[in-house]
């Protein structure tokens, strides 16, 4: 056991040329070796990275290392925005249950790299914080190399690993990268009543990240019962486990059970977590599966978007052409709660934006719109699209027609853009 404790420097030496290397998602991110990768560009080259929603800033992303490093994201964050204009930074298009299989179909990792609880008196690490595509890409990678860490929690689920699956172990003792809690505004916690209105006791819930995610979780306090079958787990949904709302009584799978397939948040959700057993992290690819969503009766899912057009069709990862995001598991969470028997799906948005003009001034424009912006991607079809939601209201838009759907949808956009919606819902033959 001893030989398999190596540096974080004799870590990275074994990266060569053309080697592969994969992180796991957020939080479970090889945060140590990530952030000294790049100490290595003098040796090496072709070296492509993959990673999702990292909260990393290594050196390794800035320009200076275009030359070496191909960086593939499945879910862009904050670093991997700001380093899309170097040129070697690339999103890989995906449906997060599927994100790592399709992967594996396309290549398999030479190096994976990522965090972990140190073994137990059993040998057993825990995963701790994703099992979103970490355990598959673990079992094809060529070196399995986990930065273990007593800082991560323990968790449970399909995150339990044996020693004997892990070729190496880089001791460390960074703090668990969190995200800090996000203030709710007005406009939040009128979407977040619009939606909390639509939440019966006893429903199963999943929840995204953001300031409307949080004011929903605020507003659901009064709720009775809730389960929660979600693909990330938020510090707003530990803050309903502490008081009592969500326990999961009348869950049809893993009753009593908060099941995710990864978790990110405060350190009050990390504490939470830890050796938990009413907690389980599982395989992404099961957690997000639609079918998989579909079995929880009375499931609501609950997610946003950047822009939406009078068909329903919702841009929510990118801003024109511009990766910003990704679409993780807006699609597959929004229509497995439509597969459950009284299951809803929410896509809520802000009414309006501030973006600034060709002169770099800001104007307030409709995230209501007649067509997207040119090179918009679309995240959730118009065929998918169940509920949407502003802080005007509420469009229910399953099963309706496309002129249904325009004049629910300019109901519910800003009173300002109304009538010139409608005047292009009808130039268009809306």
């Amino acid at each position: 056991m001893k030989e398999k404790y190596i540096t974080l420097q004799q870590a990275l030496d074994m990266v060569q040329s053309g080697c592969h290397i994969v992180t796991g998602l957020g939080a479970a991110e090889g945060q140590a070796f990530m952030n000294a990768v790049h100490t290595i560009a003098d040796r090496v080259k072709d070296v492509s990275i993959t990673n999702c929603l990292t909260m990393s800033k290594g050196t390794f992303l800035d320009k200076a290392y275009s030359d070496v490093f191909q960086i593939n994201g499945w879910f862009y964050s904050p670093p991997l925005r700001a380093a899309h204009a170097n040129g070697n930074v690339s999103f890989i298009p995906n449906h997060l249950h599927l994100a790592g299989v399709k992967r594996l179909a396309h290549v398999a990792p030479t190096i994976y790299v990522g965090a972990a609880t140190p073994p137990d008196k059993h040998g057993y690490v825990s995963l701790s914080v994703s099992n979103t595509y970490e355990r598959r890409m673990i079992d094809a990678a060529d070196i399995v190399i986990l930065e273990i860490n007593p800082n991560y929690p323990r968790t449970f689920g399909d995150v339990e690993l044996h020693s004997s699956a892990v070729d190496y172990f880089v001791e460390t003792d960074y703090n668990v990268p969190s995200l800090p809690d996000i203030a709710v505004n007005e406009l939040d916690k009128a979407i977040g009543q619009h939606i909390a209105d639509y939440i019966q006791d006893g429903d199963c819930i999943q929840l995204g990240i953001g300031g409307i995610p949080n004011a929903v979780a605020e507003a659901l306090t009064s709720k009775k019962d809730l389960g929660v079958h979600t693909e990330m787990l938020t510090s707003g949904i530990v803050k309903l486990a502490k008081l009592g709302v969500v326990n999961g009584s009348r869950k049809n799978k893993f009753a009593r059970k908060i099941v995710a397939t990864f978790a990110l948040g405060n350190q009050e959700l990390y504490e939470y977590i830890n050796d938990n057993p009413s907690v389980l992290i599982l395989d992404g690819n099961y957690v997000n599966d639609p079918t998989i969503i579909g079995k929880n009766d009375n499931q609501v899912s609950i997610n946003t978007t950047l822009e939406i057009d009078l068909t329903g069709q919702c841009c929510s990862e990118s801003i024109g052409y511009k990766q910003f995001s990704g679409t993780g598991g807006q699609a597959d969470t929004a229509i497995g709660a439509q597969k459950a028997k009284n299951g809803r799906s929410f896509i809520a948005l802000y009414s309006t934006a501030n973006v600034k003009d060709a002169n770099g001034e800001r104007q307030r424009v409709s995230k209501i719109v007649p067509m997207l912006k040119p090179g918009a991607i679309v995240s959730l079809s118009r065929n998918d699209v169940d509920f949407v939601v502003t802080e005007y209201g509420v469009a229910a838009l399953r099963g309706t027609s496309v002129r249904e759907r325009t004049k629910r949808l300019i109901a519910i956009a800003h009173p300002d853009y109304r009538d010139e919606l409608a005047a292009k819902a009808k130039e268009l033959m809306y």
